[in-house]
């Protein structure tokens, strides 16, 4: 399953399939260039909820394999499985001075922005957005960088559940020119983020045919 969120929140939430069809999918699509996709560390969250108990993670795994017509005998990988969990994040009266200050400490190239009242991810602010809001208007540089993200306009930011096949996200990440998907629960809470250097490391460390089998 996945979602796509922005400034205004949650605007999509579906299927594979589904995400294909929107119109404005092009749009979406675009090099985030993020060497460091970790993103290690907790930040700015302040409560994160579980959203699954062992029982209720197995059952939702089941009715997944039902759904998506696998094999219940052959194991798959889940996005849960390869996520990094603790994640950095700024919240939406964070100033653009501040995300670009933390991008420095962390070198980091991008960092999920969170609404402030309930922790829901409406973007991911970039080196690459800093410098094209600096270079558009140059003479206010200075007053650019003390705007508080919540002023900007962020581009949309597609996102997986936790239980979703690593096979399909691996291919919204190809198709959509994606390093990172942030990671999220029904409620929108923001729970991890899966990169391309988490599939690298399980191909690397998994016998194929268990991953992409």
């Amino acid at each position: 399953m996945f979602a796509i969120y922005n400034n205004n929140g949650l605007s999509f939430r579906s299927t594979i399939d589904n995400l294909y069809t929107l119109s404005n999918v092009d749009s979406i699509a675009r090099v985030r260039n993020n060497t460091e996709e970790g993103l290690p560390k907790d930040h700015s969250l302040k409560s994160k909820k579980k959203l699954y108990e062992n029982q209720n993670i197995e059952e939702a795994k089941a009715v997944y394999k039902k759904m998506a017509n696998i094999d219940t005998k052959e194991p798959i990988f889940h996005v849960e499985d390869l996520m990094t969990r603790d994640v950095i994040s700024l919240n939406e009266d964070n100033t653009l001075l501040e995300a670009y200050e933390l991008m420095q400490e962390h070198e980091f190239r991008q960092i999920p922005v969170l609404k402030k009242d309930d922790n829901q991810i409406i973007g991911l602010v970039t080196q690459e957005f800093i410098l094209d809001l600096l270079v558009g208007d140059l003479e206010f540089a200075q007053n650019i960088m003390q705007r508080e993200l919540s002023t900007f306009d962020f581009n949309e930011v597609i996102t997986s559940d936790p239980i979703t096949d690593i096979r399909r996200v691996a291919k919204v990440m190809v198709d959509f020119s994606l390093t990172a998907i942030p990671v999220v629960d029904q409620d929108d809470n923001l729970l991890g983020i899966v990169s391309r250097a988490n599939i690298l490391k399980a191909v690397a460390n998994t016998p194929p045919m268990q991953i992409w089998g």
